[in-house]
């Protein structure tokens, strides 16, 4: 399941990203903060120095997916999910997981914490925020959320090197909308009301990731301390909040040098888009109609 490509999203349906971005001062543009510093990592011109992606392990040609129930999977997100499968046929392996699998996954891999903070996820789109850090953590590859085409005829040059592969966003607060790739990743394009973050949709990283590693940490920790009857943010405890935090983080506490490190994909939206509409999107699949609540499979249409 997907849940977190905005930049086709009506405008009315975002203010989650608000509150999925961390706080650390008033202004999101001050120089000290989340968005300021993704801001200047997006904004960066592009380097041959690859020194220590080198050093990283390459991802596997394999692409991973999910949908919380292979036996209720909608058709018009099969045919999304078949646009990856095809590539089966050009060298790469093809996985997609389902709730039941993936937790055997994390028990098998992972520790009774991670497999407790994974039944902890009480939406499918919250299970896979968490999933795909399980996954991509310990094997590496291509996640794609299940409501992407892939419109490319090229996947090999996302995993010709260690870097982590991340695509950034931007929102408008003053227009409540997204803010178009050509716009915001100019040299110096600037407006105190832009807000901007990476996605998690898609994740490509090698094994062993650092930075995956310190987001699965922390979504691991947030659902840790959740009472069972307390539904966090999703996209501020497993998703684009999560990975953007992560990475100020690391990139302001540590010697990490996380920008060499750090691939941004300006250009996902040449390689897939987010289809619409599609039929889960007015059910309480939907996380938007199920955010902070209590997920209830049987409203599903």
């Amino acid at each position: 399941m997907m849940e977190h490509s905005e930049s086709m999203i009506a405008s009315d349906s975002l203010p989650e990203v608000l509150i999925s971005m961390p706080r650390e001062h008033e202004s999101q543009n001050h120089p000290g903060s989340c968005s300021e510093y993704i801001r200047q990592i997006v904004q960066k011109p592009a380097t041959s120095d690859l020194v220590s992606s080198r050093r990283a392990p390459r991802p596997p040609n394999t692409i991973v997916q999910f949908w919380h129930d292979l036996n209720h999977l909608p058709l018009d997100v099969e045919e999304c999910i078949q646009t990856w499968a095809a590539w089966k046929s050009k060298g790469f392996e093809h996985h997609i997981y389902e709730e039941s699998t993936a937790d055997r996954f994390i028990a098998r891999s992972l520790s009774p914490r991670h497999k407790s903070a994974f039944e902890r996820c009480y939406h499918p789109a919250m299970k896979s925020d968490y999933f795909r850090l399980c996954y991509i953590f310990l094997n590496g590859g291509l996640y794609v959320d299940a409501d992407d085409v892939c419109i490319t005829d090229d996947l090999n040059h996302l995993i010709e090197d260690g870097r982590l592969k991340l695509q950034p966003l931007c929102y408008d607060v003053g227009t409540a909308a997204m803010v178009p790739p050509q716009s915001f990743l100019a040299p110096e394009a600037f407006d105190p009301q832009w807000i901007f973050y990476f996605n998690n949709n898609p994740l490509i990283a090698g094994p062993g990731d650092p930075v995956i590693e310190y987001a699965l940490e922390q979504a691991t920790l947030s659902l840790g301390e959740r009472k069972v009857d307390e539904f966090p943010e999703i996209q501020s405890a497993t998703g684009p909040g999560n990975i953007s935090r992560s990475i100020f983080e690391l990139g302001m506490n540590s010697d990490y040098n996380l920008e060499s490190h750090l691939a941004v994909l300006g250009n996902w939206d040449s390689l897939a888009v987010s289809k619409w509409p599609l039929s889960y999107r007015n059910d309480a699949r939907n996380w938007r109609l199920s955010n902070q609540t209590r997920f209830d499979s049987g409203k599903q249409v």
